[in-house]
């Protein structure tokens, strides 16, 4: 071999020495990068929260899995993983003001149920709530606490800057910021969840749609009771929009324009928290295309009524 070939030889050698060992030195540093990770892969499953009573309103504390129909977009599901009941559960409340111009008129009358709710059925030392007013943008008044007092404190001044405020209503954006910002995986777990929510649905102004609002009001199991002092009416687009949430997120929406029927919905709502069943299935027909699926869930043997979400939309 001719000493050009034998330094051309040489050459070629330590560059391909240097190349595998500059391969191994990547190949060691992205495993000790990545080895302390792990890939969280969504698993199919759907979990709901109900609340069932008999005909007169009383609690259903005794359901067996045998008890209850499931069907998934009119198909019967059979692949429930898991069944338990949730009685005397601590409270983790939200209290939302609309505070735009057209709500100005009711004002009084909602911060009347509102603080009735904060005196008479939020229990010291276990339940907490916080308190939002929103227009243009939403604003946390009161952070979580237990303590009564302080929660009538800031419903008295809710509204209290309204007139240096113009624009439109944030209604869906006010509920997502406050599931996605108060609410803790760990303690939605734990307790019953839901937002007392003073508005009448004319939403003008909000970056979330609809679709997101239930989504996040599922994710974190929080349940919408709204509080109208509107008749009811099938021409109202306010109505419609707000009746279709409470649905899906599992709650209620009460229409009492003369104020007779205030603390008998407030009994309503507690009873449906306080006593919750969780489920969790597999179901059968879902595919990953963000599309709604409906859920009936009824009591054939029982009877009675079940309180929760009628559908939820596949992950996409």
């Amino acid at each position: 071999m001719s000493s050009h070939c034998r330094i051309a030889t040489a050459i070629l050698s330590v560059f391909l020495n240097q190349v595998t060992a500059g391969s191994s030195a990547a190949l060691t540093s992205t495993q000790e990068t990545t080895s302390p990770y792990t890939i969280t892969v969504p698993v199919n499953e759907v979990s709901l929260t109900f609340h069932a009573s008999d005909y007169h309103g009383s609690p259903l504390d005794d359901l067996k899995v045998a008890d209850v129909r499931l069907s998934d977009n009119g198909r019967p599901q059979t692949q429930i993983l898991s069944f338990q009941f949730y009685p005397k559960l601590p409270i983790q409340a939200g209290i939302l003001f609309d505070t735009s111009r057209s709500m100005l008129m009711d004002l009084k009358q909602n911060q009347h149920t509102a603080a009735l709710y904060a005196t008479h059925l939020l229990r010291k030392g276990t339940d907490r709530a916080f308190v939002m007013r929103f227009d243009s943008e939403a604003k946390v008044l009161q952070d979580w606490t237990d303590d009564s007092s302080a929660l009538v404190t800031s419903l008295q001044t809710v509204a209290s800057d309204h007139a240096s405020r113009f624009g439109g209503t944030v209604i869906f954006d006010s509920i997502y910021e406050a599931c996605r910002d108060q609410w803790r995986d760990d303690q939605a777990q734990s307790s019953g969840n839901f937002i007392l929510l003073f508005t009448d649905g004319i939403d003008n102004a909000s970056h979330t749609r609809v679709s997101d609002v239930a989504n996040i009001c599922q994710r974190s199991r929080t349940a919408l009771y709204v509080f109208s002092n509107e008749e009811k009416s099938r021409f109202s687009e306010g109505q419609k929009i707000l009746t279709m949430l409470v649905a899906q997120s599992g709650g209620r929406i009460f229409f009492d324009p003369k104020g007779t029927q205030i603390w008998e919905n407030l009994q309503v709502m507690e009873s449906d928290q306080r006593s919750q069943y969780r489920l969790v299935y597999k179901p059968s027909n879902t595919k990953p295309d963000g599309s709604f699926h409906r859920i009936k869930l009824d009591l054939p043997k029982r009877g009675g009524e079940i309180t929760g979400p009628s559908g939820y939309y596949a992950s996409r």
